[in-house]
């Protein structure tokens, strides 16, 4: 415990200092990481712990980014108090998606939740006259945005926005430090490791599958209503369907059943398309090269996370023998 608080104090002071010493440019860049990092905490509540594969929370992203966007320009309501409807609106989605995936495990309820990501994309084009259709929705300079595009505090806007998403990013990590550390963590790892034998045990698999995908989506809606503010603006194509891939893989990447590494997921969601861009004759204004690197990615880390964890397990046992 105290080596976990020691890394999240660090973690702060690295975060305080950045803003500092980097351009504007990447620190909204920083800032946008923060909305990943919030998202990937949700996936990995859902997927690293309760083990109920989900390629669906893009939209969950895309749900709560629209609901802050249609909150303060249709309605005025100031950016930060978006935030937690945002979560609201995602978390209640995400119970009513948990319900019927209570029949569905594995392949069936990755295909199930990644249908949710392939058919919201089209319904926020039907529904233009709420949604803003393709052209979607400029919250830029809007009165109800913090402010105003300039920056508050003495801070750029571009620090702001940084701080802002950072400061929630750590409160979001707490919140889910103390979730995976109580009896709903708990049951929710004997959930994944066998149903059979965690009902016997008490555990109410229903209740706790269904909570972990509310969880899941209101953190996923956080980082969406985030995301919508850095960003200022949204549409479909904000949040496309390989937005759900990439944040699996960004878990991945992240240790999956660990929230302690999903600044390193949020980060390769990032800058892996300018990495990739860096490669002589390879558009990354198109998805499909993207995509195949993060797939590329994904596959590797299948083939080489087994041979390191055993070589990790064998180097303690040797270890700890050793001492005996």
């Amino acid at each position: 415990m105290r080596i976990k608080l020691s890394a999240f104090v660090l973690g702060v002071l690295v975060l305080v200092v950045l803003p500092f010493v980097l351009t504007d440019f990447r620190t909204v860049q920083l800032a946008t990481v923060g909305a990943y990092f919030i998202a990937i905490l949700g996936l990995d509540v859902l997927t690293g712990h309760s083990g109920q594969i989900s390629l669906g929370h893009g939209a969950f992203m895309a749900v709560g980014a629209y609901t802050t966007a249609i909150l303060m320009a249709n309605h005025g309501v100031r950016d930060l108090w978006t935030i937690p409807i945002a979560a609201g609106v995602a978390g209640v989605i995400g119970l009513l998606a948990g319900v019927p995936a209570l029949r569905l495990s594995g392949l069936y309820l990755a295909l199930a939740t990644f249908g949710i990501a392939v058919v919201l994309p089209t319904i926020l084009k039907k529904f233009d006259h709420f949604t803003g259709g393709s052209t979607g929705i400029t919250l830029f300079g809007k009165p109800a945005q913090t402010g105003h595009g300039v920056g508050v505090w003495g801070l750029t806007n571009n620090q702001w926005l940084y701080a802002l998403t950072w400061t929630i990013g750590a409160v979001v990590f707490l919140i889910a430090w103390w979730l995976l550390d109580s009896r709903f963590g708990r049951s929710l790892r004997a959930i994944r490791d066998s149903d059979i034998a965690a009902v016997a045990s008490g555990v109410n698999r229903a209740k706790y599958k269904v909570l972990a995908f509310g969880v899941s989506a209101a953190f996923a809606g956080v980082g969406g209503a985030l995301f919508a503010i850095n960003v200022a603006y949204v549409a479909p194509d904000t949040f496309p369907i390989q937005l759900s891939l990439y944040l699996l893989v960004g878990a991945v990447v992240g240790f999956f059943g660990s929230i302690w590494g999903a600044v390193l997921g949020a980060l390769l969601i990032q800058f892996l398309p300018d990495v990739v861009g860096l490669i002589p004759h390879v558009d990354t204004k198109q998805a499909g090269p993207t995509t195949l690197f993060f797939g590329l990615v994904l596959v590797v880390l299948m083939l080489v996370l087994p041979i390191v964890l055993r070589a990790a397990s064998r180097l303690a046992n040797r270890s700890y023998f050793g001492a005996l």
